[in-house]
């Protein structure tokens, strides 16, 4: 198994939000050898340098366990109407920074509207000009999985293979968005 350099021990630790006594507990190996390899005062051996990054990932993946999806959503979520035009969207990407976005019919999720979508309907030949005057619910993808905000990260994680976003709900009402950006905060 290969693992990252002893000196990250510290970071990723931080990174959990985690106490050198409470690594030491979890690995095996004593909270002062921790602090020690951290400093970079020892060199530790493979299997004490093993224990605690299996520790580490141990305890990553009861954090995402634990971590609800509401906890890691953007809450302010930008949508466009799928009654609107392709040009309005462009615009509001344009605006946001966003490169995709959640397509709604009222409230309801009912697609999804990225760069690359658009991009790839100028490759298949359609003009600028057309393109502005197309209405957003011709040519959107399917909408972005929907789940309930108690839903552990761990499973939104595991969705996002197949998607580039989640959409976040509480009581059929959308109140966040998970997207890569997201869920690159946690690591």
């Amino acid at each position: 198994m290969k693992f990252p350099p002893a000196s990250e021990i510290r970071k990723l630790r931080k990174n959990l939000d985690i106490t050198q006594t409470e690594l030491a507990r979890e690995s095996g190996v004593s909270q002062s050898t921790i602090a020690k390899i951290e400093r970079g005062t020892i060199s530790a051996s493979y299997d004490t340098v093993t224990a605690i990054f299996e520790a580490l990932e141990k305890m990553r993946q009861t954090s995402m366990e634990d971590t609800k999806a509401i906890d890691v959503a953007s809450k302010h979520v930008i949508t466009i109407q799928s009654d609107e035009r392709v040009h309005s969207a462009t615009e509001l990407m344009k605006s946001t920074g966003f490169s995709q976005l959640p397509v709604l019919s009222g409230d309801i999720p009912v697609g999804s509207l990225s760069e690359k979508s658009i991009f790839d309907m100028l490759r298949r030949g359609r003009t600028m000009d057309e393109l502005k005057e197309t209405i957003i619910s011709s040519m959107m993808d399917d909408s972005f999985p929907l789940v309930n905000e108690n839903t552990p990260m761990s499973g939104v994680a595991s969705m996002m293979s197949n998607c580039n976003a989640v959409l976040v709900a509480r009581k059929g009402k959308v109140v966040g968005i998970v997207t890569n950006a997201d869920i690159l905060k946690l690591i």
